[in-house]
């Protein structure tokens, strides 16, 4: 596997793994983890595609700069990423903040995709819609980890040091917080402005069945539809928000079905 950086627009450097060859393939990590999550699924998704999992900005070892956490800002970068390394146009999928950044991607810089899967989100304005301060405060590493899996096993000690390791850096924490400050206003802002504009390209909505945390909205399938022009999904079963951790098998299978390429062999 390649670890590299990529210097983006601002300068800011954003830290990258890449495996495999073939058309082009970005996964996007979630919150609070870094593209370490990918780490069960990108071998076998790479026996087919190149694929690219980003830090995004403020998170992992990619930089950590005062500004530019907005999802369009953060799109950016991986727009940046894509052109940079030659792998346009790309399948995109994306993880909770990650698919949030996918969702801006998809509206803001469609010439550089294929198809997008989205895993355990609903769209910016719909969540804040729905969110209350109990829900705002349940948010931090441990307990995250534990009460929104299904099977918090599947996030391995070693993993959970690995996360814990990058949010122990200067300037992490401030990073995290300024990236859901931003969900709260100009994100809101620019989705809120958005809300008539379609998704283009095929999308796949992916959420966890079971575990502690509730789907973010009550028909996630359902409200996706009112954003994208042809979108399909389910739920995965034994799973709970972690969906590349708890379940890898389930979506390297879904993505490969998805897109086209042949599923793998039992």
């Amino acid at each position: 596997m390649i670890r590299d950086v990529v210097s983006v627009r601002d300068r800011s450097r954003i830290h990258y793994r890449r495996l495999g060859q073939g058309p082009g393939m970005v996964l996007l990590h979630g919150y609070p983890q870094t593209g370490h999550m990918w780490r069960k699924v990108m071998p076998a998704l790479a026996e087919r595609f190149t694929v690219v999992a980003p830090d995004l900005r403020g998170y992992g070892d990619s930089d950590r700069p005062a500004a530019g956490y907005d999802k369009r800002t953060m799109a950016a970068d991986v727009a940046d990423v894509i052109r940079t390394l030659g792998i346009q146009p790309v399948v995109l999928v994306g993880h909770d903040r990650g698919a949030r950044v996918a969702h801006r991607f998809a509206l803001d810089h469609p010439s550089l995709l294929t198809r997008l899967v989205l895993l355990d989100i609903a769209p910016t304005y719909d969540v804040f819609a729905r969110t209350d301060q109990v829900s705002a405060r349940a948010r931090w590493l441990r307990y995250m980890y534990r009460t929104s899996a299904y099977n918090p096993a599947a996030i391995e000690e070693d993993a959970v040091q690995e996360y814990v390791r990058c949010f122990r850096q200067p300037g992490a924490m401030r990073a995290g917080f300024e990236d859901y400050r931003a969900g709260a206003t100009i994100d809101l802002e620019h989705d809120g402005a958005d809300r008539d504009t379609k998704v283009a390209v095929p999308t796949l909505v992916l959420w966890g069945e079971a575990g502690g945390r509730r789907p973010q909205a009550p028909d996630m399938l359902g409200v996706w539809k009112e954003r994208c022009v042809h979108v399909e999904g389910r739920a995965v079963l034994g799973s709970g928000h972690f969906i590349p951790e708890e379940q890898p098998a389930a979506v390297i299978d879904a993505i490969l079905r998805f897109v086209g390429a042949p599923e793998r062999k039992a």
